[in-house]
């Protein structure tokens, strides 16, 4: 046991250092935790570490998933629900018969209930993978939208698929009729298991005397929850945890307090930033594993089946993203939809953003060893090197150049009114102007007497001035006029926290009661950063 916790606590300082360098470089962290974990995999320290099925399901995916859901936009999800569900569903039924045809003219035996084994497994982009990729690359706001909601519901579909072609190759046996009603049977009661057990947990925050700390714990609790439920009834974990976590990310405002909503984003941050790192690490150590279960197949042979499907794979999401934004033209003549005329750039970069992940490996990994009869599964070995070598090229080669066609295709976001920086101006001018209204329409009388009072309105006053003044400024110039102002509040809270530094050496000053204050001046930090960031990148 301590072996194991050493070599973890080893593997976690790894990731550190790696991800260092991932930013250094400009990297997506991800591609150099793979690369690294290959390397790492040739170590006989490392060598050993493999990745357990059960562990990636019941302990990484659901918190992974949950808070994926947390950071989609509900708004945005059903503003683009249509191309959303297009991408989550028939695009991986699709990739699925490609690849089972395919593969079933490549590999000599290779039967097409095998080949529709192989396409569930891999057809779907990983939604650990293409979220985190997805938010280091600046495209417009409402393509991350698109990526981020598709990568939470493919998984569904294409486990499903897995499911099914697993239990064809197991049995020999396959009822078309009884697949399709399992299909939405499992879509459908998966989906209603996540509301109800993200209901529940509603009415816990909500109504419960819960403190932070009980609230944070939660948290982490629910996704667990809502997967193993719905698992218990053999319907889909994936979808109950998505379902739950869009249900509560949407109402986090009414079910959480401020100090819950501030101490719960740092927790969840840190704990899925480690998360994300040994996945995807644990990804590239299991090259040697794999390498030494081929068995009678050449690994020469064994790349060029690897090669051929991974090209298959990204042709066939790229066609069909297309094939989707010609359908959306003509479907616009028809019914509302959010985009009339997408274009070619936007699902050309959507296609490419097809980055493979965890998932992918643990379904594969996850394949019974042997069959009725107790004859040896065939082709496992091969699924599992196949699978392997579609995550390295998907995410190695497609992750390393979405930046390079993003600058590319020169894609602009026409889906947003107002530009970012005007809104975070827009939305400051209305809280001032909000609080001016309460403070004379309700206090007016209360202000006479209460200096404090007054100064606040001045205040307010003073920040409406400055907002519509920049608002107005922006009509006429590109150059941001709050840049200044932040870069000198920046060296004030500097100056502030070298003060507190120095009165925390005197005995009559309570320590605690600095860093109280050197905590809310690094909140005001992060304000201001924010602010400076999307001057530099307004989109």
């Amino acid at each position: 046991m301590q072996s194991f916790l050493t070599q973890y606590v080893y593997l976690i300082l790894i990731i550190l250092a790696l991800v260092m360098i991932a930013n250094r470089l400009r990297i997506a962290y991800p591609i150099v935790l793979v690369l690294g974990g290959l390397m790492l995999s040739f170590m006989a320290q490392f060598s050993a570490i493999t990745i357990d099925p059960e562990l990636v399901f019941f302990i990484f995916l659901p918190p992974l998933l949950y808070e994926a859901a947390w950071q989609v936009s509900w708004k945005e999800f059903w503003k683009w629900r249509r191309v959303i569900t297009s991408f989550a569903f028939p695009i991986v039924i699709i990739t699925s018969c490609v690849i089972a045809l395919i593969s079933n003219a490549l590999i000599p035996g290779f039967t097409l209930a095998l080949g529709f084994l192989l396409g569930g497994i891999i057809s779907p982009p990983d939604a650990v993978s293409a979220t985190t990729i997805m938010r280091q690359v600046k495209v417009p706001k409402s393509l991350v939208s698109i990526i981020e909601g598709e990568s939470l519901l493919n998984d569904a579909s294409s486990l499903i698929v897995f499911r099914f072609a697993l239990a064809a190759v197991v049995t020999g046996q396959f009822y078309f009729q009884q697949a399709a009603t399992s299909f939405i049977l499992v879509i459908v009661l998966g989906t209603m298991i996540g509301l109800l057990v993200g209901a529940i947990f509603y009415c816990i925050h909500r109504w419960l005397p819960t403190t932070p700390s009980i609230d944070i714990v939660l948290t982490l609790v629910t996704p667990y929850c809502m997967y193993f439920a719905a698992e218990h009834f053999h319907f889909s974990g994936v979808l109950a945890v998505v379902s739950g976590g869009l249900l509560l990310s949407s109402r986090r405002q009414s079910m959480l307090t401020y100090q819950s909503r501030i101490e719960g984003v740092n927790v969840w941050s840190n704990m899925v930033f480690v998360l994300n790192g040994l996945v995807f690490m644990l990804i590239g150590l299991q090259l040697p594993s794999i390498i030494q279960q081929l068995g009678d197949i050449s690994l020469e042979r064994a790349i060029w089946y690897g090669l051929v499907i991974s090209f298959a794979l990204i042709l066939t999401r790229l066609l069909c993203a297309l094939g989707a934004s010609i359908f959306t033209r003509l479907m616009s003549h028809v019914i509302t939809v959010a985009d009339p005329n997408p274009g070619w750039r936007g699902p050309l970069i959507a296609g490419w953003a097809g980055m493979r992940g965890v998932v992918s490996l643990a379904a594969a990994l996850s394949i019974p060893l042997v069959i009725q009869g107790g004859q040896p599964f065939p082709y496992r070995n091969l699924i599992l090197f196949i699978t392997f070598i579609v995550i390295l090229i998907t995410l190695v080669f497609q992750g390393l150049t979405l930046p390079w066609l993003i600058r590319k295709v020169k894609l602009k976001d026409n889906h947003t009114p107002i530009p970012g920086q005007k809104q975070e101006l827009i939305i400051q001018k209305k809280i001032a102007l909000t609080s001016l209204q309460l403070l004379e329409e309700k206090y007016s009388q209360e202000r006479m007497h209460n200096e404090h009072l007054n100064n606040l309105f001045a205040r307010m006053q003073i920040d409406l001035n400055f907002f519509q003044q920049n608002i107005e400024a922006l009509n006429y110039t590109t150059e941001n006029p709050l840049t200044s102002y932040q870069r000198v509040y920046l060296e004030l809270l500097d100056q502030q926290r070298r003060l507190l530094k120095e009165m925390n050496h005197r005995a009559e000053f309570d320590e605690e009661l600095i860093r109280k204050y050197l905590s809310l001046i690094d909140l005001e930090e992060f304000k201001l950063r924010e602010k400076l960031a999307h001057e530099v990148d307004p989109n």
